[in-house]
């Protein structure tokens, strides 16, 4: 049975999936799967907001602003950004059956990246030096990824989550690639979560496409703005499409079923020739 969204729901529209003090808020249920989530939070100067992980691994991360996460007892400083184009952030892991908390004396936009998981962790600090900075393809191709909680970087028991930054006029996720079914050593099964921000003056956009890899499969075409979310629960996915002048970020959020915890892709057959 094909359990696959429709394309409405494929892409979330900036305020879409907005729920309670969330401006995004999309579980495993509201997904139509079984393990990603992404949370958007907005606090105001002096804001504070609890919330209790119950059965998912979170990564607590500043979109822009600075704050406090409080989750076991210990308390962890996030230095932040002004924006996510500004560079690479610090963050805070926070696990399954916690009560966290996070304050922000100046405000701030957080990114909470979770996933569903088996093991609970401990609660932990992620410095930003230590995040590693990659830049993948080359020309117009060329984009930054910042692995932050990457498979083999940062330990988590599902969730995988990078940023990435594609100057204006380029295209990244590209060549189209998927990760729909579990290959050993070939490819990892893994729903994945773009959440978008775009630089530059008001009013622009990218474009992201999505094509089906198997009869009813998924598929969008979707002219996305900052706010804007997608999911990929399966298909080729890319390109992502920057608007010219008007640099692109994305936060990818993944997990699956795997035994182990990995990023493994296939590229689509017309388009092998990796990453130039």
């Amino acid at each position: 049975m094909n359990t696959t969204p429709p394309p409405h729901r494929l892409h979330l529209p900036a305020g879409s999936a907005a729920r309670g003090p969330y401006a995004v808020d999309v579980d495993p249920a509201r997904a139509g799967w079984t393990y990603g989530a992404l949370r958007v939070l907005d606090l105001p100067p002096g804001g504070t907001h609890e919330f209790e992980t119950g059965v998912c691994e979170w990564v607590v991360l500043p979109l822009s602003g600075r704050g406090t996460v409080r989750a076991d007892g210990e308390d962890f400083e996030l230095a932040g950004r002004s924006s996510v184009f500004e560079g690479v952030s610090d963050f805070a892991y926070v696990p399954a059956d916690s009560r966290v908390q996070i304050a922000s004396g100046a405000g701030g936009r957080f990114a909470l990246a979770g996933a569903r998981c088996e093991r609970r962790l401990p609660a932990r600090y992620g410095p930003a030096p230590e995040v590693p900075v990659e830049t993948r393809g080359s020309g117009n191709r060329a984009r930054q990824v910042r692995n932050f909680a990457a498979a083999g970087v940062f330990p988590c028991d599902r969730l995988i989550a990078v940023e990435v930054i594609t100057p204006g006029g380029n295209w990244s996720s590209y060549p189209p690639h998927k990760h729909d079914e579990h290959r050993p050593g070939e490819e990892s099964v893994l729903e994945e979560i773009y959440y978008y921000e775009v630089a530059g003056p008001p009013h622009g956009y990218a474009y992201q496409r999505v094509s089906p890899s198997r009869p009813g499969g998924a598929e969008l075409l979707a002219e996305v703005r900052t706010g804007d979310t997608v999911l990929v629960p399966d298909g080729w996915h890319g390109p992502s499409i920057a608007q010219p002048g008007h640099d692109l970020y994305y936060l990818n959020v993944m997990a699956g079923p795997g035994p182990e915890r990995e990023w493994r892709i296939r590229f689509h057959p017309d388009h092998t020739e990796g990453y130039q």
